[in-house]
């Protein structure tokens, strides 16, 4: 008979890493399914990370293997492969990846992360990490008394403006329709924010720098008239979009994709339990999504005693 683990967490980013770290603590027997050959998740495609307690400056990759090498310490299992099947079988939790290999547990965490969504332009993957970010709370303070450009017309753009306003001399706001979905409180402080130029009925159609960011191109979708910006920063903030299609119908998932799950990492299905950026939450940092690691260990431990 195939081997059941008691826990098997899929993902590895903060949250899955953490997870394995306490759960090798724990002495739980898990296995951890890594999608990259290299660890981190997200972290990894971040130049610096300036708000991680106790690391300043630490990249992306630096912290993803410190992770890593802590997981390693402990007898947590590892393999490679992207989730192709997820089925609930009673109380056992069956994955099948896309090599066509089949692993079974007892507890599952999903950690699987959700990936910004992206504008598509010319320069956008070229300068992802060197002034195009999709975290102004993560990245923000690398640009102080510099220009920023936000794109996008929601609660978090307009946040992000908000934000960036206290730090940048000048921020550009910039949204391809004439009226914000932001709500109205949010708006009302952008405009009366001296440093703020809301550019609306536009795109960005291309960044434009060598190492750096140096400009963006914007058209107008009324006129078609284009303009240069010059900008140090480009924080992009049209939505996330939650890696949970292979969970869609196990698991109950919010309007937007994300698994609605606590602070306990508790879900719809018993025995299934999801942390960091893929579940509902208001924060998605590195730290938070530690923390969601550190909780849902806490719950698989009570779930896994409640089996015995």
């Amino acid at each position: 008979m195939d081997k059941v683990y008691e826990l098997i967490i899929i993902g590895s980013g903060a949250a899955g890493l953490t997870a394995g770290i306490y759960a090798g603590r724990a002495l739980i027997d898990t296995l951890v399914i890594e999608k990259l050959p290299v660890s981190g998740g997200q972290i990894i495609r971040t130049n610096e990370i300036d708000n991680y307690p106790g690391l300043p400056g630490i990249s992306g990759t630096d912290l993803g293997q410190r992770l890593k090498e802590h997981i390693n310490q402990y007898e947590v299992e590892h393999v490679n492969g992207e989730v192709a099947k997820f089925e609930v079988k009673g109380d056992i939790k069956e994955i099948t990846l896309d090599n066509n290999k089949v692993y079974r547990g007892k507890a599952v965490l999903i950690a699987t992360g959700a990936d910004p969504r992206k504008l598509g332009i010319d320069g956008e993957e070229k300068l992802q990490g060197l002034g195009v970010s999709y975290c102004a709370t993560c990245d923000g303070a690398f640009f102080r008394n510099r220009v920023a450009a936000v794109v996008g017309g929601g609660d978090t753009a307009v946040e992000d403006a908000l934000f960036l306003s206290r730090i940048c001399d000048k921020v550009y706001l910039i949204h391809r329709r004439d009226e914000f979905r932001a709500a109205k409180i949010y708006l009302e402080k952008v405009k009366v924010t001296p440093n703020i130029e809301i550019i609306t009925d536009s795109v960005v159609e291309e960044i434009i720098g060598d190492d750096i960011v140096e400009k963006i191109k914007v058209r107008n979708v009324k006129n078609q008239e284009v303009n240069e910006l010059e900008v140090n920063a480009l924080f992009v903030a049209i939505g996330n979009k939650p890696n949970t299609e292979v969970f869609k119908d196990i698991i109950d998932l919010d309007p937007n994709g994300y698994i609605i799950a606590n602070e306990e990492g508790t879900t719809s299905v018993p025995g299934i339990f999801a942390a960091g950026d893929v579940r509902t939450k208001t924060l998605r940092q590195v730290i938070t999504a530690a923390s969601d690691g550190a909780n849902a260990i806490s719950s698989v431990e009570k779930y896994l005693n409640s089996l015995n």
